[in-house]
């Protein structure tokens, strides 16, 4: 039985600055602020984990209405429909702000705040622990 894996990813070449988005960005964290952290690790013997979000970008909510065109191959009888985007994909410029924005909400629900020199780095502290969350 064979498997086949598909990906929906947008022509960002296609958009338009001030038309189909406003704000771009993506979050890296200063690497004065990794060094201090990687500092601080080794000198308090803490331990360090490093996770990866798998299709980071298909979690955001997109703040603005986003239309793409059928792909080759999908388009159906009716061949001028259009999909209506509601998360974002690849490919899209705001795909990487919708995502932070998103993940800065739910990770401030579990009470982690950012950190007032570097808006990528997140920490939550409790009486027994801290928890250093770096976005790169």
């Amino acid at each position: 039985m064979d498997h086949y894996k598909a990906r929906l990813v947008a022509k960002a070449y296609t958009q338009t600055y001030g038309t189909n988005y406003f704000e771009t960005f993506s979050p890296v964290t200063r690497m004065n602020s990794i060094r201090i952290i990687f500092s601080i690790i080794v000198n308090l013997s803490w331990p360090l984990c490093q996770l990866d979000v798998k299709n980071a970008f298909l979690y955001g909510d997109l703040q603005k209405e986003v239309y793409i065109e059928q792909p080759p191959g999908y388009v159906t009888k009716r061949e001028n429909k259009v999909y209506h985007l509601k998360k974002a994909i690849y490919g899209l410029k705001q795909s990487p702000r919708a995502w932070f924005e998103k993940f800065s909400i739910i990770i401030s629900g579990i009470d982690f705040h950012r950190c007032h020199s570097d808006h990528y780095v997140f920490i939550r502290h409790t009486k027994s622990s801290i928890v250093i969350l770096v976005v790169c």
